[in-house]
């Protein structure tokens, strides 16, 4: 820590104590846990709304700026970056008391959320219906390799698929029961590409199940893979 750039912190000792005196110039209650990378803060009064992490804050280097985050089931939801303590103080308040992602956007502008967190808010069906709708029109920017795009509507054209979290890595697509970023594959097709044949893998890079020649055969192995009884994908679980 500089403390040229973070005078306050140096005077109070640490980043833990600053925020716990700017906590009580603000007359707000909040909970603070010091870590080796970053420091965590939560309101402590109203309870924090299930699922939801407290707001991480890590120290920039070279400038002056509090880069803050705050998790949910796994999926970081909001982030942004401030010079000033008592935003973060403040945001960590209102991110606990359960304000809605819009609401945060205009009380702290210095917050953001892309599209994937916003539906994330809304739930797993909405994250699903996103993942289709960005993979099918990444596949539709891409018509120099067309074993994708016949991959990404042959595994769309399936419901037992387009019920599940999918996501590409490298053009192989991955399906998840779980939308959760770090949560791990049921299948994963990647497509055919220089001569090899569409490929059906246990993960997304590795362990081969087996091979096709086309899409549609590739879909219907994968198909054949999945857990008997797997259902829509839901959301991730509040120790991820």
């Amino acid at each position: 820590m500089d403390p040229d750039l973070y005078p306050d912190l140096a005077a109070a000792g640490s980043l833990a104590a600053a925020l716990e005196l700017v906590a009580a110039e603000l007359a707000v209650d909040v909970s603070v846990v010091p870590g080796d990378w970053e420091t965590s803060v939560s309101a402590v009064s109203p309870p924090p709304v299930p699922f939801r992490r407290p707001l991480f804050i890590v120290l920039a280097a070279a400038t002056r700026q509090f880069m803050v985050g705050g998790r949910s089931r796994g999926v970081e939801l909001v982030r942004g970056s401030t010079s000033d303590l008592r935003d973060v103080v403040l945001a960590a308040v209102a991110w606990g008391e359960g304000r809605s992602l819009s609401e945060l956007h205009e009380l702290f502008p210095f917050l953001s959320s892309d599209e994937l967190a916003m539906a994330h808010e809304i739930g797993p069906a909405a994250v699903v219906d996103l993942q289709w709708r960005l993979l099918r029109e990444q596949a539709a920017s891409e018509p120099g390799f067309p074993e994708f795009g016949l991959l990404v509507e042959a595994a769309y054209a399936e419901p037992m698929l387009r019920q599940l979290s999918a996501f590409s890595s490298h053009w192989t697509l991955g399906f998840s029961a779980c939308t959760s970023h770090s949560s791990p594959v049921e299948v994963a097709v990647s497509p055919a590409y220089e001569g090899r044949p569409y490929q059906v893998r246990k993960f997304l890079h590795e362990g081969v199940i087996g091979e096709a020649e086309t899409a549609e055969q590739a879909v219907a192995l994968a198909i054949a893979h999945l857990p008997v009884g797997l259902g829509p994908a839901v959301a991730g679980s509040d120790d991820l």
